[in-house]
């Protein structure tokens, strides 16, 4: 193999191991509808010690910033039933890791993604007066009530009747997409 290369993939270890992480996720994600906490946590432990060891207290508190943001980004859409808890503390992994920035753009490549994929499903299913129904309610919901226990209630009852979509998938597809873009590999 080259060197530079090589030197490239040692020089930026982290963004292999959480595209490593992520691909593992997005797999578990894929066949069991949900990301366990035995990756999440992990991650965004080991994210803070990478910015602490990296960064000092600098690096480990942008790093607890920018896991909170992470879970920000995800929380609402969590309360309404939008996607499980799993998917919100894997952006807030990618938080913990990448910091800030990466994170607003990797959440933002995947709602992209997500919605491409999204669509893509509802036209598999054929279903689209139902899934269009569906997302008005989330919406209306999300908007009309201010209980977070009523909307996460409502949420909990509805999960079964709904057609989910592993959001692991389209994170790693977004976030392994934007490093390679922003060349974060080498």
């Amino acid at each position: 193999m080259n060197d530079t290369f090589m030197n490239g993939v040692l020089a930026n270890w982290h963004i292999w191991l959480v595209s490593i992480v992520l691909v593992v996720a997005a797999v578990i994600d894929g066949w069991k509808l949900k990301v366990p906490n035995w990756i999440t946590f992990p991650m965004i432990a080991t994210g803070w010690l990478y910015s602490f060891a990296s960064g000092g207290w600098a690096g480990l508190g942008w790093s607890l910033l920018a896991t909170m943001f992470g879970l920000a980004l995800l929380y609402g859409i969590y309360m309404v039933g939008g996607m499980g808890a799993g998917d919100v503390k894997l952006l807030a992994g990618i938080g913990a890791w990448v910091h800030a920035e990466h994170t607003w753009n990797i959440f933002t490549a995947t709602a992209i993604v997500g919605g491409i994929m999204a669509i893509v499903m509802v036209a598999y299913s054929g279903r689209w007066k139902k899934h269009f129904q569906q997302f008005n309610m989330l919406i209306g919901e999300f908007v009309e009530v201010r209980d977070p226990e009523a909307l996460f209630q409502r949420a909990a009852e509805r999960k079964s009747r709904m057609y989910l979509l592993p959001y692991g998938i389209p994170m790693t597809i977004a976030a392994l997409g934007y490093f390679a873009f922003q060349g974060m590999y080498l």
